[in-house]
């Protein structure tokens, strides 16, 4: 199977890897960054320098492809022309593209926005708190309208991301013994690595279709899980300041069940079933 990947960062480049190695894949990976081209090497794939929103580009990278994963990281200031200007150069060369048989994208579970830690499943309203978060849910809809019944088009909510070299010990030890705001009540979604680069080949070889969460099965708070691990690796506890509001916008409870009723057994669904 010929597969591409447009944005090879920390999962991207997990996924090429093990797609290449692990699935004998023909991997065909993008970075914008010519400098990182012998990293896509490195793991198999075959290397492309292409901006997303570069339509003759996308073109020309997909003539012959027929999975393409958008697994797309952006900084601060370039959210729109990384997500949603990817997704629309993507959605205008479709028509000339007769190869293509699915579309996998990583999207954020924070689109369903401040929802007072109540559990949220695939069928929930989404409450964009943000600009940020209202550029993924847009782009969302945008690859979703992509879906034929020769296409098929799969979302994933991801939770925060950690694993191999952002452990959650790291994550979180840049907070350590400083003053937080708020009371850390808000539910934690995250998943692992691993269970991410498994899910999205779950969903390739099964052809998934629509919307799905990609979260753990740990459902704790934020101040629990923060005191935990600082506590498990010796570092100093945070100090909760309640009188404060909390600079979190979203906190959800989000449901994994869609895809574990699609099979998918998730290999890390406690954050303590491993270092953390």
């Amino acid at each position: 199977m010929k597969v591409a990947i447009l944005g090879c960062g920390y999962v991207g480049r997990t996924v090429g890897r093990y797609w290449s190695r692990d699935c004998n894949l023909d991997v065909v990976a993008t970075t914008t960054t010519p400098e990182k081209i012998p990293n896509l090497e490195a793991i198999g794939a075959i290397p492309r320098v292409l901006k997303g929103n570069d339509r003759p580009g996308l073109q020309k990278l997909l003539a012959d492809r027929e999975v393409l994963l958008l697994c797309m990281g952006a900084s601060q200031s370039s959210y729109r022309e990384t997500y949603l200007e990817t997704a629309k150069a993507l959605i205008s060369i479709l028509p000339e593209n007769s190869s293509l048989r699915q579309i996998i994208y990583t999207g954020s579970y924070a689109i369903y926005g401040n929802r007072q830690g109540q559990k949220v499943d695939e069928t929930a309203a989404i409450h964009p708190q943000n600009e940020k978060e209202e550029i993924l849910a847009q782009t969302e809809r945008v690859l979703l309208s992509a879906s034929t019944s020769d296409r098929q088009v799969c979302i994933f909510r991801l939770g925060g991301i950690y694993g191999p070299d952002r452990e959650l010990r790291k994550i979180f030890s840049r907070a350590a013994g400083k003053t937080l705001p708020g009371a850390g009540s808000e539910i934690s979604n995250w998943i692992h690595l691993d269970d991410i680069v498994r899910a999205i080949d779950f969903a390739r070889q099964h052809q998934l279709q629509g919307i799905y969460n990609l979260v753990d099965d740990d459902r704790c708070t934020r101040r629990e899980l923060i005191d935990r691990v600082l506590s498990k690796h010796d570092l100093q506890p945070i100090v909760w300041d309640e009188s404060q509001p909390s600079s979190r916008s979203t906190n959800a409870n989000v449901s994994n069940q869609k895809l574990k009723n699609a099979g998918y057994s998730f290999l890390h669904p406690y954050f303590f079933d491993r270092d953390v």
